[in-house]
């Protein structure tokens, strides 16, 4: 830390008087930082090798640290991911988030079930982050107050010198301990301030079924954003003294709202400025719609987070007065322009007695964008397309991307080896765009061997993971298709294992079928509150048990879901994928970013048209990975009239995968435990039509793109000629590339010349 806190403390400095970005987000999912940080100093092979001199095992020590636990999926880990690129490209940008100090869960499987237990990473400390008292906050709810301690991570960049700061927010009581009621035997009441506290940064994302755990969830945001705000007003006063004319705050400020969770910055913003530094309202909301941007990450509505304005008002009624301004205004705008009270209503910001996180957003904000270009094209199309009439010029496209030196040059260091001898150069470390250069080597044979060398090693490295981890032995030399990403019906992990199903049971009726050995991978967390995404777990380990345990097919057949899956265990898994399953239904996945991880490691990619596949399709040609389903408009076309029973009727294939749900033939105890998703599939409820996610559309397209991976694999050659075209064309999906984007495009800031 001694080196790291010598060129943070020269960062700090050389940047002071810089315009800088502020990236608010929920989640920050770095992983593990010994290993990547040594790689980022340029320094791990020197590192390693001296340990090894003195008999000092690296690897143990890796493994040592635990992940640290700061978020859940593709949103936290593109947060990480662009803190990182934001530093190697010299670029000033400033994190905030919370320090949360038990993570969404651990994940252990009990007899299939997830089974969430707390994530105590900071049980052994924690020596990347300092903590900064003399900056503390005092953030105010409607029946508390609590201190927001911030604890400061470096971030560096890619051996150029460069260290940028991640700032986490934990919540702390005022008072620790109550001596006087512990004295009166009131012993709960004595901590109870420390915990109520406490609670509001224990755990990322708390279960949100019932109201208490609304009020937390809304609690949480509203503290990081409220401590954020604070910090970043008290250093312009702090920085500028001599000119503390707020209107020139957007000269040296830009903030980017990571999604909704944020957003109730907006009105804390205009709060600080107007209560304690006597700015007037419409001068304070001038100041707004200059720093704020927005990023969304879905199209699912409910992820756009609706809050009911009771619970906005426990959290904070003065930010509920201020968004009621807001509101009032935007209604006032919208009636001098003629619309009629209805026409107004999908811009409100405060309708139903609700408040929309996304309509405060947008009308604040000078820029809304998504994540993929089919996702931007959506938002403009179906979701906010209204405001998109209203407000055309704010609205862009930044597609996501990914690190290459956490996920190939610190994940894969065989295979990035490889491509420095094919290049001739290390250059492509900094700039992703020159992997086309392996393109010339699609031919060559020799190159092709050896990258089916370094595939087959690190399958051999996670099938020895496994074993250990899981307990289950697999096949090297089988496929291994893997989906590992957050579980949930839209990301479609239950066709996945229904084909896994149909697969098991041609090959009971057939075990000598010409079927090429595959074993099935799949991870990822259900939201605790997750009823259905729970029961995709458990259908998943009871495929798993019984396909794993028959003798007539375990030798073709094997199924493994790995538990609790991060980032350190994704840095195995995505080395060692040779297909890729991203199987959202088409308009559902705002990107993705699993999917550029697995292309940058040589995977073939099978999925739908949907996020970024679209662009991976583009760049490295269908021809090279595996299409299927339904596109978007397909699915518009037959929205309204949509009937998966006829699916289920005329398919014998569908038919049968279907009614093992509720056979008995996964569930030992006869208790229809997969009722629910037999169910949602072809039995209309609550008003809706079945199967909302068109699994039963797709599941025979899907089913013959399986064939054909299956087939395609036998020819060595072939298929490591479809590796290295992925590779070559993955550049386009380095974090480097979005956050130049996001720089040039949004922020209009420059890199930092002095630095370089």
């Amino acid at each position: 830390m001694g080196l790291i806190n010598e060129e943070w403390r020269d960062c700090k400095r050389k940047n002071k008087n810089q315009r800088k970005a502020y990236y608010l987000s929920a989640e920050f999912l770095i992983g593990r930082s010994l290993g990547n940080n040594l790689i980022n100093l340029g320094i791990y092979d020197e590192v390693k090798e001296l340990l090894n001199e003195i008999g000092i095992d690296f690897e143990s020590i890796e493994n040592y640290e635990d992940d640290a636990a700061l978020g859940n999926g593709g949103l936290g880990r593109l947060a990480a991911c662009f803190m990182d690129s934001a530093a190697s490209q010299n670029l000033n940008m400033y994190g905030y988030g919370v320090r949360y100090r038990e993570g969404i869960f651990k994940q252990s499987i009990e007899n299939g079930f997830q089974v969430e237990e707390g994530d105590s990473w900071l049980k052994d400390g924690d020596a990347w982050s300092i903590r900064v008292d003399s900056d503390a906050k005092i953030v105010k709810f409607r029946d508390q107050q609590v201190k927001a301690v911030p604890f400061d991570m470096p971030v560096l960049g890619f051996e150029n010198g460069v260290v940028n700061t991640l700032r986490l927010w934990q919540s702390e009581p005022f008072e620790e301990f109550n001596f006087s009621k512990f004295n009166n035997y009131q012993y709960d009441e004595a901590v109870s301030e420390k915990n109520r506290a406490e609670d509001i940064t224990r755990v990322l994302y708390p279960n949100d079924m019932q109201r208490a755990g609304k009020v937390l969830r809304l609690k949480q945001q509203y503290f990081f954003s409220s401590a954020s705000i604070q910090d970043l007003v008290e250093k312009y006063k702090k920085s500028y003294p001599e000119d503390l004319k707020f209107e020139n705050f957007h000269k040296y400020h830009v903030i980017q709202l990571n999604d909704t969770h944020p957003i109730m910055a907006i009105p804390e913003f205009i709060r600080v400025l107007v209560d304690e530094n006597g700015i007037f309202f419409e001068d304070a909301l001038a100041i707004a719609n200059k720093i704020f941007a927005f990023t969304n990450h879905t199209v699912l509505q409910e992820a756009l987070e609706k809050w009911n304005k009771d619970i906005v008002l426990e959290v904070s009624p003065r930010c509920l007065e201020i968004i009621e301004q807001i509101n009032d205004k935007l209604v006032g705008e919208f009636k001098k322009k003629g619309l009629s009270e209805e026409a107004i209503d999908p811009y409100r910001i405060v309708r139903f007695d609700q408040v929309h996180m996304a309509n405060l957003a947008i009308y604040i904000g000078f820029s809304v964008n998504g994540v993929a270009e089919i996702h931007s094209q959506i938002l403009k199309d179906d979701t906010f397309s209204h405001w998109y009439k209203y407000r055309p010029e704010i609205f862009n496209n930044k597609t996501n991307g990914i690190t290459p030196r956490r996920w190939l040059v610190y994940a894969n260091r065989e295979l990035s080896d490889f491509i420095s001898e094919k290049l001739g150069t290390d250059n492509w470390k900094y700039d992703l765009k020159l992997l086309k250069g392996l393109e010339k080597y699609v031919d060559d044979e020799a190159s092709l061997d050896r990258l089916w060398e370094i595939k087959a090693n690190k399958k051999k490295d996670l099938a020895k993971y496994i074993l250990d981890q899981e307990g289950i032995k697999i096949n090297p030399e089988s496929i291994f298709d893997i989906q590992v990403k957050r579980i949930h019906e839209y990301k479609r992990q239950h066709l996945n294992i229904l084909h896994v199903i149909y697969l098991y049971h041609k090959l009971k009726k057939n075990p000598d079928l010409d079927f090429y050995p595959t074993t099935f991978i799949f991870g990822g967390k259900a939201a605790p509150g997750y009823f259905r995404a729970k029961g995709m777990i458990k259908l998943i380990n009871e495929v798993a048990r019984v396909v794993n345990n028959d003798r007539d097919v375990n030798d073709k057949l094997k199924v493994v879901f790995v538990e609790n899956y991060r980032v350190s265990y994704g840095e195995k898994l995505f080395p060692a994928a040779d297909i890729s399953e991203q199987i959202s239904t088409a308009g559902k996945e705002a990107s993705g970013t699993g999917n550029m991880k697995f292309m940058l490691n040589g995977a073939l990619t099978l999925g739908t048209l949907d996020g970024a596949n679209i662009e991976i399709f583009e760049r490295a040609g269908e021809e090279n990975n595996f299409r299927f389903g339904a596109t978007v408009d397909e699915l518009k076309e037959i929205a309204t009239s949509y009937n998966p029973v006829e699916f289920y009727s005329k398919d014998q294939n569908i038919k049968d995968v279907v009614d093992s749900l509720v056979s008995g033939e996964f569930d030992d105890n006869g208790s229809y435990m997969f009722l629910d998703i037999y169910n949602e599939l072809i039995n209309p409820q609550n008003g809706q039509r079945a199967d909302q996610y068109y699994l039963l559309k797709d599941f025979d397209s899907y089913r013959r793109a399986q064939e054909e991976v299956n087939d395609a694999y036998r020819d060595k050659r072939a298929w490591s000629r479809k590796m290295l075209i992925n590779i070559a064309n993955s550049g386009f999906f380095s974090s480097d590339r979005t956050i130049e984007n996001y720089a040039d495009d949004i922020w209009k800031i420059d890199k930092n010349e002095e630095n370089k």
